[in-house]
């Protein structure tokens, strides 16, 4: 019984098919970057992956294998040479698969797929967020309490300048009271001094 063995044909032969993702598979190896429809891009991702995995281990025994797959020299070349080693740190999932939208002639749906880690861009794009990592719960109360801390530190100078403000304003509201009494004195005596040379003329 062949129950639940369900899988997309392609509208091809068995024959057909392995040729077709065989082909496929290459030129997305030696390419890094290929279009096609979303169907075929789906049932490449799961011919190629595997044999990406497989080139993380370079021995004899493994290039025959992806070799009989690809039957592409230069293709297992290029695997086992420069893509093995850009994707030695990735668990799988060497793959990416963007989707394009409708072809204009059949309104097929259309994607790209490319190798992840051969995009640039995005590599790039995503040097600059790592920088700004986000946390979840707490991490902010780590920040207020460092952000903290320097207010505390500063909290005792800050009072100090207070304080050292008060005694200069007392000190100032001091002398002037001795000032004012000091020039009222010799008005008062020069209004007096007036009225004698009056009563002297008289």
């Amino acid at each position: 019984m062949r129950h639940r063995k369900s899988f997309n044909h392609l509208g091809r032969t068995s024959s057909h098919r392995k040729a077709m993702l065989a082909n496929m598979a290459a030129s997305l190896i030696l390419h890094k970057r290929i279009t096609t429809t979303v169907a075929k891009a789906k049932a490449l991702r799961g011919y190629v992956e595997p044999l990406i995995t497989k080139s993380k281990e370079d021995t004899t025994h493994s290039r025959r294998v992806v070799f009989s797959y690809l039957n592409d020299k230069y293709a297992v070349t290029e695997l086992f040479r420069n893509i093995s080693g850009k994707i030695a740190d990735r668990p799988g999932g060497y793959t990416r698969i963007i989707k394009l939208g409708k072809r204009q002639g059949d309104n097929a749906e259309m994607a790209m797929i490319e190798l992840v880690d051969y995009n640039e861009l995005l590599l790039t794009d995503k040097s600059k967020k790592a920088k700004s990592t986000r946390r979840r719960r707490g991490g902010g109360a780590k920040k207020q309490v460092e952000a903290a801390t320097p207010i505390a530190d500063e909290a005792p100078s800050v009072v100090e300048g207070i304080l050292e403000e008060e005694l200069v304003d007392k000190k100032v509201e001091e002398k002037e009271p001795k000032k004012e009494e000091v020039k009222a004195e010799p008005k008062a005596e020069a209004k007096e001094d007036k009225p004698k040379a009056k009563k002297e003329e008289v």
